[in-house]
């Protein structure tokens, strides 16, 4: 059930630390332009980002891109810091409204500058995953860990041929189950 998950993933955001041997390891997979870019995420995104690549390691899993998407999936999230009402907000709109969500969230044409924070919101969860492979780019990975951390919020989208279908669809279970 999807409401059950988003209610324990909030709670993990409020309650889950990182453990520093991790976070060390962490560090190590990342060059110095994309470790400055990870530090920029609130504590319980960069706790929750090292936990999905932690799991991806217990999987057995070395590809470097997907472990390096592991940990910048969500950079996107840097360019505004939800507060816990807005990921409440989040949660219980995406669980209860999801179509009205979507359309809330859509970046209007003039940008979000103005826009209360509620909406910000919305609007940071249907957009972060293509704000954080821009980020990505420029922070200089790979083609292919930029194009999973753009996919990662729509595996259920594969593109015939593509060599990161797999890779996509293995990012996306940990992270659903972190």
């Amino acid at each position: 059930m999807r409401a059950v998950y988003r209610v324990r993933q909030f709670w993990r955001a409020v309650f889950l630390k990182t453990d520093p041997q991790d976070l060390a390891q962490a560090h190590e997979h990342l060059t110095p332009t994309q470790w400055s870019l990870f530090i920029q995420l609130q504590p319980d995104e960069q706790a929750h980002a090292v936990s999905v690549f932690q799991k991806l390691l217990n999987h057995g899993e070395s590809q470097p891109d997907l472990l390096v998407a592991a940990l910048l999936h969500d950079l996107g999230k840097v360019k505004y810091r939800l507060n816990p009402l807005e990921r409440t907000i989040i949660v219980v709109a995406q669980a209860i409204f999801p179509r009205q969500a979507r359309r809330i969230g859509s970046l209007p044409p003039g940008g979000w500058d103005g826009l209360p924070g509620w909406r910000k919101a919305l609007i940071l969860a249907d957009h972060h995953a293509e704000w954080g492979a821009e980020l990505a780019h420029q922070a200089v990975v790979s083609p292919l860990t930029e194009a999973l951390i753009r996919r990662h919020q729509h595996p259920s989208q594969p593109v015939p041929g593509e060599p990161e279908n797999s890779l996509l669809h293995k990012l996306w279970l940990v992270d659903d189950d972190s």
